[in-house]
């Protein structure tokens, strides 16, 4: 089985879209990560994706995102600060929790680690917090405008170049970092917590690492990241950092895979919050969006429910199939099957059958189209046609089914 990732967004501290890719595991959930990045980085960072590959491949589902202004989430970067930065963190973790479940872990790299560790506190259903060179105070972060410091205290903003790239820092961001205080958060979140820190970390100085798990009470773990660099661009760096984290966060993550709350044999659907048809689906450990297309409204982030409802009626009619030319030792080598669903008028239809074909009106209408791979003959070929009507969602859509809706006040 292969991890898979999902596109989500939801919004922001400032109201702004944000970015996110929510990386799944290949099997049962075992437990939820939030990943923060670095100061002007993005969600997509080797050290992010690394670790979201190394957690998903070990059960942890994790979800990373771009705050406000940055990466592929929408906003100005410019009106943007620390604070900000944690209230995107804390949208993230309702995020989580409105649709999957709230985070076991906060991780956080530079001054994602910073906002993490003020945040954790905010977040009871965390166990652990894992910080990636991280400072020990959001104000460290001044040192990276330079020359440019006056300039933003005198006109009140400056265009700043950070790592290739131009960003606006106004005088509000250099008060908000300048107000923070992370010594009491950090003594008072009750997390484990693991600090990566580099010796050689010219950005963030290792004294940074010494003073956040001076601060900390027990669990408390400290793992050099010897000759990597501040952003862990050496793959070997990024990777190594990943399994560390992997290996230690399984000490406070139960093993059970079911961490949603729903019964087994629920489907469990539930509005997002994000446009107006958005919806987080659960079934057992698969997780997946439900949506309309952008031109009727919808954000099209998932398949619409038409679009389920022909799924079923594919996947079942090809499994079917497989069954079958299993079962007769058939030299089948593929079966595929495309579906159309549309209204039409009942007295147009010439091609429905029974008590559909008998409605007037307009009645819905699935045409599917078989493509049955492999040395067969005519006799078998038209065979399997026929046992393709037995698929049950097809007896389920023909025949009708009853729905009872319950609706128990909470």
């Amino acid at each position: 089985m292969v991890a898979k990732t999902q596109r989500v967004s939801f919004k922001g501290a400032l109201d702004a879209e944000l970015a996110a890719r929510l990386d799944l595991p290949p099997g049962p959930v075992r437990a939820y990560a939030l990943f923060a990045h670095c100061f002007t980085c993005s969600k997509d960072i080797l050290a992010a994706k690394r670790i979201a590959e190394e957690l998903s491949a070990r059960g942890i589902a994790v979800l990373r995102f771009d705050f406000t202004g940055l990466g592929s989430s929408q906003g100005e970067f410019a009106s943007t600060n620390f604070s900000s930065n944690v209230a995107d963190l804390l949208e993230a973790v309702n995020f989580l929790r409105r649709n999957f479940r709230a985070p076991d872990i906060l991780i956080g790299h530079s001054l994602g680690g910073a906002a993490v560790l003020a945040a954790a506190g905010d977040v009871p259903e965390a166990r652990a917090v894992v910080t990636i060179g991280a400072p020990s105070d959001a104000a460290h972060v001044a040192h990276n405008f330079g020359a440019k410091l006056d300039e933003i205290n005198e006109s009140g903003e400056a265009e700043v170049n950070l790592a290739g790239r131009t960003f606006t820092i106004r005088k509000q961001f250099l008060d908000d970092i300048n107000a923070q205080s992370l010594h009491g958060r950090i003594a008072t979140m009750k997390k484990a917590l693991m600090v990566l820190h580099a010796p050689g970390d010219n950005t963030v100085g290792i004294d940074n690492a010494s003073a956040i798990f001076v601060a900390a009470k027990h669990p408390k773990s400290f793992v050099s990241l010897d000759s990597a660099d501040h952003l862990l661009t050496r793959k070997a760096d990024a990777e190594y950092a990943a399994e560390v984290i992997a290996a230690w966060v399984s000490r406070y993550i139960g093993a059970a895979a079911a961490v949603s709350g729903i019964a087994e044999d629920v489907v469990r659907t539930t509005e997002t919050g994000n446009g107006k048809f958005q919806n987080a689906v659960s079934s057992g450990r698969h997780h997946l969006f439900a949506d309309e297309p952008t031109s009727v409204g919808g954000l099209d982030t998932g398949p619409a429910p038409y679009d389920f409802l022909s799924m079923a009626l594919g996947a079942c009619t090809s499994m079917t199939l497989r069954l079958y030319a299993e079962r007769k030792k058939l030299p089948v080598t593929r079966v595929s099957v495309d579906v159309r669903h549309g209204k039409v008028h009942a007295a147009d239809c010439e091609d429905c059958a029974g008590e559909v074909g008998n409605r007037t009106g307009k009645i819905d209408r699935f045409e599917r189209i078989l493509t049955i791979e492999g040395d067969i003959d005519d006799a078998t070929h038209a065979r399997m046609v026929e046992i393709a009507d037995m698929c049950p969602v097809h007896r389920t859509l023909e025949a009708g089914a009853a729905v009872v809706t319950k609706a128990p006040r909470k």
